[in-house]
């Protein structure tokens, strides 16, 4: 029986002398905590936290008919694109189901890079070559590259202590392609101001080489800052905190961005694009299942794949993601529900089966933190 290599980022040795409890993740043996979730969560919340995402894609498009190709691609309006900027948009088949989510950055007309999920790699990868019509070349560097992100209120100020470029002119969803002369004399060196966390931060992306130079420097000059690791664990704490999806759990090649939440990113009007004929039905198809949030109002945690009940005790949905809360102390989730007002309107009162008991929730509209 063939079994699949488990991959380990550049930072692989720094997370085992921090003591990190690793597992597997997306491919690879990834940190969860270093400490404890729920402190790395506080520390991203009231100060910054560094998150190795290293695993994560990266696909280069290029050539003189990358934004055509793109536009056929991805969901969202491409053209909107100018040089240094970047937008989150999703790839949909033909049925209309994600592909995967990402983010697309503009370098210029003919060069784009596309940054996909680590358990998608392999599967974006195939996909994109076989609707691939244009002419346009495709590079692959998810194993060149790595992917450093500093996330919270301190992470500006840490950051910019290793770079002269002033990062308080890079807007959000902006990024900035850094000379060597301006940032630790390395090359390859891309600045992105986005973020998975509901906080302010940046990413870092470089050379593989170069990854645990700017990992020790950041620890370093981040000390007095508050600044701690964090793993995989507090990411999905404070994504989810955030509201924001989690491939393989609230997304799908069977979800819908309509039924996501996602149609701010779907532009059926840009002109022809993969899914969209299908996307177009889905959208005017009112008993499509809608993706909700919601606020447990007793002790217990609702889990991916528990049911959705209302008040008869009728099956109405499925919990796709669900946690506790460290700023609310509560437990907190998303799951689909029947498109009906009753169970899609913030406020109102919906059950969860855990285990062998029914707990009452009410639906909120994310982010949960600042509610």
């Amino acid at each position: 029986m063939e079994t699949t290599k488990v991959k380990r980022t550049p930072l692989y040795t720094s997370h085992t002398a921090l003591n990190a409890r690793m597992m597997p993740f997306g491919g690879y043996d990834m940190p969860v905590q270093y400490t404890s979730i729920v402190a790395e969560h506080h520390a991203v919340r009231e100060a910054a936290g560094l998150f190795d995402v290293s695993h994560m894609g990266e696909f280069f498009v290029e050539g003189p008919e990358a934004l055509d190709f793109l536009q056929y691609l991805v969901s969202n309006d491409i053209s909107k694109l100018y040089d240094g900027k970047a937008l989150y948009t999703v790839m949909c088949n033909e049925s209309g189901g994600i592909v995967d989510d990402l983010l697309v950055y503009r370098f210029n007309e003919h060069k784009y890079m596309l940054v996909v999920n680590a358990s998608n790699i392999e599967k974006d990868w195939n996909w994109i070559a076989s609707v691939c019509n244009h002419d346009v070349k495709l590079y692959d560097r998810s194993d060149e590259m790595a992917l450093l992100a500093i996330q919270g209120p301190s992470s500006h100020s840490i950051l910019q202590k290793l770079t002269g470029i002033p990062l308080s002119e890079i807007k959000y969803y902006h990024f900035v392609a850094a000379p060597a002369s301006s940032f630790m004399n390395m090359d390859g060196v891309i600045l992105s101001h986005t973020g998975y966390t509901g906080e302010p931060g940046f990413e870092i992306y470089c050379n593989a080489s170069d990854v645990q130079a700017i990992w020790d420097a950041l620890l370093k000059h981040g000390k007095g800052e508050g600044l701690l690791p964090a793993g995989l664990g507090a990411r999905d704490t404070l994504r989810l905190e955030a509201g924001y999806c989690l491939y393989g759990n609230d997304l799908t090649d069977e979800t819908s961005p309509y039924s996501a939440g996602l149609g701010w990113i779907t532009k059926p009007d840009k002109g022809d694009f993969v899914g969209r004929d299908a996307l177009l039905k889905i959208k005017a198809n009112t008993s499509e299942r809608k993706l909700i949030g919601f606020i447990i109002e007793e002790k217990g945690i609702a889990r991916s794949g528990y049911p959705i009940l209302n008040d008869e005790g009728d099956e109405i949905g499925i919990v796709t993601s669900g946690s506790q809360s460290p700023i609310l102390k509560k437990g907190i989730g998303m799951g689909y529900v029947k498109n009906d007002p009753a169970y899609t309107t913030p406020g109102h009162k919906i059950l969860v089966s855990v285990r062998s008991k029914r707990i009452e929730a009410r639906i909120a509209k994310p982010p949960f933190h600042k509610q």
